[in-house]
């Protein structure tokens, strides 16, 4: 009777624990533990920016007393952007400082989310300017601002309580009208967003990047992906070796960017959390939109030798009957003049970065039957025009999804002189192929860079027949 009773005991408790756990889990619905927390330190002795302000301008100060202050992290090392460091800022809204500390640990996401209260004392710790930014970190012997060795991490940071759990807040970014405008010393180590931005067309075109480059061993490399926004603002995304989203390609459409300022000595590198920090699904926006093309008229006979065309400033790149369109640069084919005889000219001389411009003329293919064109060279020092033929391509559209026939090897294209210019002559005459009709565009591409080839080109006497 004694063991028949002990037995029913033991099953009611037993059924009794397992009805208690089944009531704290619904619907298989099981929570994340809160993280830890502690109220480890008092009350703040000061507010965050009158601690960043001790900052000496040059070297570093070391912190001999209690103080005290409060921030919010900004930074996230789960998708492995930020290394070893934990950005920060004095308010969820409207900050009026952000710091840097450096500390020798990883995974600092686990303890300090984003948008965690923090709280700091700083007794012990080197205060100063580090790289371009205002950093707290370690005494060490081999640098101004060392680490913080990950035992002692909990020794000068610490979570605040919200209950029993750590105090979570919602973060809202900056809003910035321009990227330039995050270029401000106060807003290092800050959130701030950007509307209107998109990556440079570089970055795109004629390639489609990822947000890594990666060695031949397929390790990824430190990156910078090039960005900018409406207003013609520009910025560097820097993107660690150990991103983790590095084999994604970069999104080809224009929209908001959400980033943490930082700055390396004097060069600007803004740093995502992760790719929800970028939201380009708008429509891409052209900075420089192709010019001309409001009287298109397809022709099988014409011949073009600039002379109608004025020289005024405004009309130098605009030509109604034909599109010039800047892919990459903001060089467009120019009208220019030498001994009372017009022309188009394009060079990268003297320029910055890659320039890739197209000028296409419009061609009725099933009248015609041959093109031919003048051209002429200055400081040769590689190839940089060829020709095309496309009958896919719609005027003041994207010519990069155009499909192009390269025709360049039909013409004679000088290599000469490497000083000074040569003089216009004709490149020859293509015939046609019977196959192609319809209307279509010859293109004249020129491809250069300021740190490649530069080579001068001009073209004249664009002739179908």
């Amino acid at each position: 009777m004694n063991n028949f009773t002990n037995f029913f005991k033991t099953a009611f408790v037993a059924v009794g624990v397992l009805s208690a756990l089944s009531s704290c889990v619904k619907n298989d619905d099981w929570e994340n533990p809160p993280i830890a927390c502690s109220n480890k330190f008092a009350a703040p002795t000061m507010s965050m920016a009158d601690f960043a302000a001790q900052a000496p301008a040059t070297g570093y100060k070391l912190i001999t007393t209690d103080q005290i202050f409060d921030g919010y992290i900004v930074s996230s090392d789960a998708q492995g952007n930020f290394y070893k460091t934990i950005s920060f800022q004095d308010k969820t809204a409207n900050p009026t400082v952000g710091l840097q500390i450096e500390v020798d640990k990883a995974s600092n996401f686990a303890d300090f989310p984003v948008g965690a209260h923090i709280r700091i004392n700083a007794k012990g710790l080197r205060l100063g300017l580090d790289r371009g930014a205002i950093k707290l970190g370690s005494e060490d012997p081999n640098f101004a601002i060392g680490r913080i060795p990950q035992a002692l991490v909990g020794r000068y940071v610490s979570g605040v309580c919200n209950g029993n759990g750590l105090d979570i807040q919602t973060l809202v970014p900056t809003k910035l009208n321009s990227l330039n405008d995050a270029k401000q010393a106060n807003l290092i180590n800050t959130l701030v967003t950007v509307s209107d931005v998109q990556f440079s067309i570089g970055e795109i075109f004629p390639v489609q990047k990822k947000y890594l480059d990666y060695d031949a061993g397929n390790q990824g490399l430190d990156t910078d992906r090039n960005i900018e926004d409406k207003l013609g603002g520009t910025a560097v995304i820097r993107n660690s070796g150990f991103f983790k989203s590095g084999g994604e390609l970069l999104p080809k459409g224009s929209g908001t960017v959400t980033f943490v300022v930082s700055r390396y000595n004097t060069t600007w590198q803004m740093l995502i959390r992760s790719l929800s920090d970028i939201k380009f699904d708008g429509t891409r926006v052209d900075s420089t939109p192709p010019k001309g093309g409001t009287d298109i008229t397809y022709s099988g006979s014409f011949l073009e030798n600039f002379e109608s065309y004025s020289l005024t400033p405004a009309n130098l790149e605009v030509y109604p009957k034909y599109v010039n369109d800047a892919v990459l640069g903001n060089r467009y084919w120019q009208l220019k003049t030498f001994s009372n005889n017009k022309y188009i000219q394009l060079g990268a001389n003297s320029g910055s970065g890659n320039y890739l411009t197209y000028f296409a003329v419009p061609v009725d293919f099933t009248a015609a039957n041959t093109v031919k064109f003048d051209v002429n060279v200055g400081f040769w020092n590689g190839n940089a025009l060829k020709v095309y033929y496309t009958t896919n391509y719609t005027p003041l559209g994207d010519i990069t999804t155009a499909t192009k026939t390269d025709i360049t090897s039909e013409f004679t294209i000088p290599q000469a002189p490497a000083t000074g210019y040569g003089t216009l002559a004709p490149a020859g005459t293509y015939t046609l192929p019977a196959s192609v009709t319809g209307n279509g565009f010859i293109l004249f591409e020129y491809t250069g860079a300021s740190t490649g080839v530069t080579t001068t080109i001009q073209l004249d006497n664009i002739q179908v027949q």
